[in-house]
């Protein structure tokens, strides 16, 4: 597969382009993200789905911009997709030909079930996983799909979009109608309940921005951001009683969604209070990356390898200098985390975390190496995005930051703490890897010592004398492990 590809979405409501670079065979980042709001649907609801020429001259000459961009980055392939506006208008053929014959873009229209379907590719791969139903509301439609575990159990699309409510009810004060007709659409939804919702696509990330916000939540990071069902109806209440543009500003809207977020909402309540929904989390990706994903993955049932994290591995592969002293950390952190689970109280799920920090430890020395603790923190908490949760993000992070002082600062726990372990459990994960640190301070080209946790609670390294283990008997003094724990040399 090429190693830099463009993906663009025209969409009912905006066109978007994102450039993604491989790092190995399934590693990935994004590279560049364009958006125009050029509204193709603009008009059509009203015209029997047509395309209006002014919206289609703003979507060619926006287009033939994307592309002037994907040229500059030496793009070597390029996926296009039209959805619900385009597949739903009679013109379209006018529409796709001239971009064809104006600009050289070739486009391929899908179909709702397909649409649904990329974007429940997206978030199997690139949220943690778990059981869920997805809702992408768009411009023309909106889309839904099951997952469990990485698999997708099947997908609809249903004609509900902003744009297409908007024209439609909205433009003409029948809010009533506007219920009427989406809960008949909602009708199709399979009978069963769904306790955790999936939100894709603009109108739930704009509220959920504006819940992360209200909710002082500690990380500014949408992807992942979990959230209650009752926050978002209340929220939603709010916002279909606005009288004005002003209103909608003062609760968070941003001015390019004030004539669609009240028909968006709607949308979503509906959606929400049919499916039972209790627990909603917010989706960064889409159709765009589950498009990108269904390439890189199509000889892999459009799955990651079993233990696989593209985030992770994009990290190792950019900006890890030195792999086997990764490996070697990861692999005495875990063996000291073996030895003291019981005696530190620590859950399984830790060890997991424990050696993801203890591989990306060392990573902000990519960018330099007097403040790489602080760079391996801005870093990890910045990419290390797809597939974790963000408790599991500020864990690792904490780790990264801190095991070189043994205990994590108390400032950095209590801005972040509805997010962690308990203090003590962090400072125990923390001093596991700063020991492992420590032991590994002569760079051995493999791991010289064995290690054995005694009747005594203590902590003994065998080493062969020809180690002597200085370095680390001098790191061991200075961190003052041995307020937690004892730690014995021995030399046979």
């Amino acid at each position: 597969m090429a190693k830099r590809t463009a993906v663009i979405d025209i969409g009912s409501n905006s066109v978007r382009m994102v450039i993604f670079e491989k790092t190995s065979r399934f590693a990935f980042f994004l590279l560049h993200e364009s958006k125009s709001r050029v509204r193709i649907s603009e008009g059509a609801y009203a015209d029997n789905g047509n395309l209006q020429p002014v919206a289609i001259e703003r979507a060619v000459n926006a287009l033939g911009e994307f592309l002037n961009i994907a040229r500059s980055y030496h793009v070597h392939k390029l996926l296009c997709v039209a959805t619900s506006a385009v597949r739903d208008a009679p013109n379209r053929k006018v529409f796709l030909k001239r971009l064809r014959d104006d600009i050289g873009l070739k486009v391929k229209v899908i179909d709702g079930n397909k649409e649904a379907y990329l974007g429940g590719v997206a978030c199997a791969n690139l949220l943690p996983a778990m059981r869920a139903r997805t809702i992408d509301i768009g411009g023309g439609s909106t889309e839904c799909a099951c997952i469990d575990h990485g698999v997708i159990q099947g997908s609809m699309s249903i004609n509900l979009g902003t744009v297409r409510l908007k024209e439609l009810f909205f433009d003409h004060g029948d809010v009533e109608g506007a219920k009427e007709y989406i809960d008949k659409h909602l009708a199709v939804l399979p009978p069963e309940k769904e306790p955790v919702i999936i939100g894709v696509g603009g109108t739930f990330r704009a509220l959920a921005q504006i819940l992360l916000k209200a909710q002082h939540h500690p990380i500014n990071k949408l992807h992942s951001f979990t959230f209650k069902s009752k926050a978002l109806l209340e929220l939603g209440e709010k916002i279909l009683s606005a009288s004005d543009n002003e209103a909608l500003k003062s609760l968070g809207v941003k001015k390019e969604r004030y004539d669609v977020i009240r028909p968006g909402t709607l949308i979503l309540m509906r959606f929400l209070q049919k499916v039972g929904c209790k627990t909603l989390i917010s989706s960064g990706v889409g159709v765009r990356e589950g498009l990108y994903l269904s390439d890189l993955l199509r000889h892999n049932n459009d799955r990651f390898p079993h233990g696989f994290n593209p985030s992770l591995r994009y990290l190792l592969d950019r900006h890890t200098l030195e792999p086997k002293f990764s490996n070697q950390l990861a692999q005495v952190s875990l063996t000291l985390f073996d030895l003291l689970q019981t005696h530190f109280k620590l859950h399984a799920e830790h060890r997991r975390l424990l050696n993801i920090a203890a591989k990306l430890a060392k990573v902000g020395a990519s960018v330099h190496f007097y403040s790489y603790h602080k760079n391996s923190q801005y870093l990890v908490q910045s990419a290390l995005e797809y597939g974790y949760t963000h408790e599991e993000i500020l864990t690792i992070t904490a780790l990264v930051r801190f095991h070189k002082k043994r205990r994590v600062s108390k400032l950095f726990y209590e801005h972040y703490d509805s997010l962690l372990p308990s203090h003590k459990t962090l400072n125990r994960l923390n001093l596991l890897l700063a020991i492992a640190d420590a032991l590994l301070a002569h760079r051995p080209r493999t791991v010289d010592f064995e290690l054995f946790f005694t009747k005594n609670h203590e902590i003994e390294v065998h080493a062969e004398r020809n180690s002597r283990l200085y370095l680390a008997s001098e790191q061991l003094r200075s961190l003052g492990v041995e307020k937690e724990i004892g730690v014995k040399i021995i030399l046979c």
